[in-house]
């Protein structure tokens, strides 16, 4: 049986983690499933937003290295990434040159590799399987604009979600600048959003099939995680 901790960026993603992918995974063989936010977490009012890599991947050896049992991921934003200073996340730089379906898949390989080595020889790559959504977590909900309306308690709002969703090839790639995050749009239509509660209900009544079928680099992640764990 295998442990998963997934290091995330907020508490949204946290939820998402626990209560909606968790489930999920346990009937695919996992023991344990649950998330961690990036930075120390003993102090949750600091904690949240995406924190320097050298954080992060502090977080993520120091796990690896204490139970050598567990499987540690990442769930973060793309776009929300340091870059360019001492807090840059490796990759983030150079993947901007790149098509867009290849961003985030190469922000991946390289914070992998940047685990590879801190963690020296002999460390199964398998036990690091990173996410890096191009926006943000919002975007996994316009897999299902009806699902979306209804699990938000909002069902006269389908046409305006699906609206948005059609401008774009898949949900992955909606977003045009931060004005256009997949959540401001949300918010810009649901007056008081609660991201961390409201997602979490529409992501749960949308449920994995879609998810999967619309969005596939989620869809790729969640391939991945279930490898490891058929081992």
């Amino acid at each position: 049986m295998t442990r998963l901790l997934v290091h995330v960026e907020g508490e949204t993603e946290e939820n998402f983690v626990n209560e909606v992918l968790a489930p999920y995974l346990y009937n695919s063989g996992f023991s344990s499933v649950s998330a961690r936010l990036f930075g120390n977490a003993r102090q949750r009012g600091r904690r949240g937003g995406i924190k320097p890599w050298s954080t992060v991947r502090k977080d993520i050896v120091d796990h690896l290295k204490a139970d050598r049992q567990c499987v540690a991921a990442t769930m973060a934003d793309y776009y929300g990434m340091p870059q360019g200073d001492e807090r840059a996340w490796p990759g983030r730089g150079d993947a901007g040159g790149l098509p867009l379906h290849r961003r985030a898949e190469a922000v991946e390989d390289a914070l992998m590799a940047d685990v590879d080595d801190k963690m020296g020889s002999g460390f199964d790559l398998n036990r690091f399987v990173p996410y890096v959504a191009m926006h943000e977590f919002e975007a996994l909900l316009f897999s299902d604009c009806r699902r979306l309306a209804k699990g938000i308690g909002r069902v006269d709002l389908e046409p305006y979600f699906q609206s948005i969703r059609d401008e774009f090839t898949n949900p992955e790639e909606i977003d045009d600048s931060p004005e256009t995050a997949p959540s401001k749009r949300i918010e810009a239509l649901v007056k008081g959003y609660q991201k961390p509660v409201m997602g979490t209900l529409a992501a749960l009544e949308i449920g994995f099939p879609s998810m999967r079928r619309e969005c596939p680099h989620f869809a790729g992640w969640l391939d991945r995680l279930l490898e490891v764990c058929r081992g």
